[in-house]
């Protein structure tokens, strides 16, 4: 299903519906795999893209939990990623000795995620691991495991549920491929 979103054509690539559905499934095998764990569970979100996802995943956990923000960045404006990652808001808090959970939008290159990955395991947490909401079919990927995958998308470049397009798009609530 194709639509006009203020002069944006947007394919509707997965429903709102359907990502609700993903968010709680998610949210139940995080829970399931960290009930025992007697160490807090830190969601780090990567902003901008993954608050929303954030937000609806840390309510599908039914465990305590702590939510910590960094701002990383390897698009700026462009469509395709830059190839260089860059910190734009780092850790407030020390993560020593937690189970951290890097929530992401999407895994694209995996550049960022590895860039994150190696600069956290620098702060000594119990441990690291990954959960995004679409992981891209991207030939040029760096391949890192990731933990708690949504959905598997082509390699396209999608809006909504908030990824952007030049920070604009993000509150769409399904996920869609742009057309320009």
């Amino acid at each position: 299903m194709s639509m006009l979103v203020r002069d944006y054509k947007i394919e509707e690539l997965i429903s709102a519906e359907a990502i609700q559905r993903k968010v709680i499934e998610l949210g139940k095998q995080i829970t399931a795999e960290y009930e025992n764990q007697p160490e807090p569970l830190v969601l780090l979100g990567i902003l901008k893209g993954s608050i929303i996802f954030l937000a609806d995943l840390c309510r599908a956990i039914d465990l305590p939990l702590e939510i910590e923000i960094m701002g990383v960045s390897s698009y700026g404006e462009a469509t395709t990623s830059s190839g260089i990652v860059r910190i734009t808001q780092d850790l407030v808090k020390p993560i020593k000795d937690k189970n951290i959970i890097i929530v992401e939008d999407i895994y694209d290159t995996g550049l960022t995620v590895k860039y994150l990955c190696e600069n956290l395991k620098a702060r000594e947490p119990k441990s690291i691991k990954v959960c995004t909401l679409l992981k891209k079919d991207t030939p040029q990927q760096v391949d890192m495991p990731l933990d708690f995958v949504g959905f598997n998308i082509p390699d396209e470049f999608v809006v909504g549920y908030g990824l952007d397009l030049a920070e604009r798009l993000r509150n769409l609530p399904m996920v869609g491929i742009y057309r320009p």
